[in-house]
């Protein structure tokens, strides 16, 4: 019999999940993927990485059951293995090191609040102004991204179109901007670049995974 107890093998399981969540790489492929279904080519291009080095994050991120492979047609195509589960499991993560972690708290003073200081919009606060048709949400994510699923209503704008598009925002209404969660740069800079331009704009709290993990209506660009 073995000597392995129900609680030892759980926390050895548990440790699976925790060793494969215990790098960089595979922290923002876990990123990308809850922005939808992604091929080992398309990750690899998106996080700048070899097709080897992608293939071989990916193969551990699928041992500790993350992320599960879909067939179409002759590609074989990556994605989270429970949205909400994962996406909550990596913002959980993102609370514990921003309240513990030093370095952390320096990039989020040095980068991210340099450009935005002000509180966020939560999800509530946003899903109220919807109803009232209070604001513009601004998607600054590639295309492709947005394709696949955006917040109800939004106007996609990517972050390197911006400034020749600003003709499409209306100059007196709130804009409220958001990219692919809490850490992603795209939204932090629309922010500064409307700001400097005289739009009332402030940022969600978080970005589009968490949003449709919480359980709210999203939509496609069919």
């Amino acid at each position: 019999m073995s000597s392995t107890g129900p609680k030892q093998a759980i926390y050895a399981s548990l440790a699976e999940v925790a060793q494969a969540l215990g790098h960089p790489h595979r922290l923002e492929l876990l990123e990308h993927l809850a922005q939808g279904v992604r091929s080992v080519e398309d990750l690899s291009v998106r996080a700048h990485l070899s097709f080897a080095n992608t293939s071989r994050h990916l193969q551990i991120l699928r041992r500790a059951r993350l992320v599960e492979t879909q067939r179409r047609g002759k590609n074989v195509l990556y994605r989270l293995a429970g949205d909400a589960e994962v996406v909550a499991l990596i913002k959980a993560l993102g609370r514990v090191g921003e309240r513990n972690m030093a370095e952390i708290g320096r990039v989020m003073a040095d980068y991210f609040r340099a450009r935005d200081a002000m509180e966020p919009v939560s999800r509530d606060d946003l899903v109220s102004r919807l109803h009232d048709g209070m604001v513009t949400v601004l998607d600054v994510r590639p295309e492709d991204e947005f394709a696949v699923g955006h917040l109800p209503g939004a106007l996609n704008i990517p972050l390197a179109e911006l400034e020749r598009r600003l003709g499409e925002l209306e100059a007196d209404r709130e804009v409220i901007a958001y990219c692919r969660g809490p850490y992603c740069v795209l939204s932090f800079e629309a922010v500064a670049a409307l700001r400097e331009r005289g739009y009332l704009v402030r940022r969600l709290e978080d970005g589009y995974p968490e949003w449709k993990a919480a359980g709210l209506p999203v939509e496609t660009a069919a």
